[in-house]
């Protein structure tokens, strides 16, 4: 289960969380720190990976195109990254169900 962290969120993020998302990567250390989005999903999409994001945008294009990649939507205004760290740690069986799902695109988290 690899997520891609977006740039709006922390990439402290993939340290805190790799116990129960593995092998998961920033945007950053991907070289992809000032890409568009259009490289950020082709990127997870040549990747397998499960972008993550705090932006709209990405939402509105799994709307559009589908999946791969899928999209997980943080729908949250400002927050800490522990608060981001604990809704993704309390959501991981449902993020883990969503990721498995040969059906579902994009997952919303408030």
């Amino acid at each position: 289960m690899t997520l891609l962290f977006d740039e709006n969120l922390s990439p402290k993020l993939v340290s805190t969380l790799a116990d129960i998302f593995p092998a998961s990567v920033h945007v950053d250390r991907a070289g992809l720190g000032s890409a568009d989005d259009n490289d950020v999903w082709k990127f997870a999409q040549q990747n397998e990976l499960t972008l993550v994001s705090k932006d709209s945008d990405f939402h509105e294009k799994s709307l559009l195109h589908g999946y791969p990649p899928k999209v997980i939507w943080i729908k949250r205004g400002n927050c800490t990254n522990k608060q981001i760290e604990f809704l993704l740690r309390s959501r991981a069986e449902q993020i883990h169900d969503f990721i498995n799902d040969k059906e579902a695109a994009f997952l919303i988290l408030l």
